[in-house]
């Protein structure tokens, strides 16, 4: 079982507009989902799980859809924090968060703070986040510090969670075949399972069935399978 899955939480658009809602209706179911599925996750044994919430480049979009968006989070820090208590789930994010609205990250830290101290399940949120980013500041921070050479080992404490390990299994719903920029240096390795599920209608059963494909893979990590 992988200890750490990360999901590119994709269709909630599509899963609106097939029901004649607006866009904005499916951001919200979709986040109402991310506790399913994290309950899920811990039900099987899962111990991080690292959802992609919001991408460097989905600033480009309507300025409605983002200020929706942007409205979810202290929505969903305010109203799952007592579950997240009750369950032992540390909240954390990842990515250029200081670019989010001052609401937004100021539910964020306090829920961060309030639940740092719990140890069953860590749920990882990309915000403001980009592969290609983190890549970026890592660098930029290497170059502060006047470093002239770095090892793989040593840049990987320069990302945004270097304590973190890097995701056994990637979930994409939606049914695209790409990354999108997600996890580009952590997911080198990564196990990659595509699904035609919308996010808000990915269920535990859906999870099961990647984990199942997962448990089929040879995870050889570019080596030779020994017997």
């Amino acid at each position: 079982m992988p200890d750490h899955i990360a999901i590119i939480m994709d269709g909630n658009g599509r899963w609106a507009q097939q029901r004649g809602l607006p866009r904005t209706a499916g951001h919200r179911a979709g986040a109402e989902n991310i506790s399913n599925v994290v309950d899920a996750a811990m039900k099987h044994g899962i111990k991080t799980l690292t959802v992609y919430a919001f991408s460097t480049e989905n600033w480009k979009r309507p300025l409605d859809e983002v200020n929706a968006l942007m409205a979810l989070i202290p929505e969903f820090c305010t109203g799952k924090l007592k579950d997240m208590m009750k369950n032992g789930v540390r909240l954390r994010t990842v990515g250029r968060t200081d670019d989010l609205p001052a609401l937004s990250r100021m539910a964020l830290l306090g829920t961060i703070a309030k639940t740092a101290k719990n140890d069953k399940f860590t749920l990882n949120m990309a915000l403001s986040y980009g592969g290609r980013a983190e890549i970026v500041d890592a660098v930029n921070k290497m170059l502060k510090e006047g470093r002239k050479s770095i090892t793989e080992a040593d840049f990987q404490n320069y990302l945004y969670a270097p304590d973190l390990p890097d995701p056994a299994l990637i979930i994409r719903t939606g049914g695209e075949m790409r990354l999108s920029n997600f996890l580009m240096w952590e997911s080198a390795y990564s196990e990659i399972y595509v699904t035609d599920t919308w996010w808000p209608d990915f269920s535990e059963a859906d999870l099961v069935k990647a984990l199942d494909w997962y448990a089929t893979r040879d995870r050889r990590f570019g080596g030779i399978k020994t017997k």
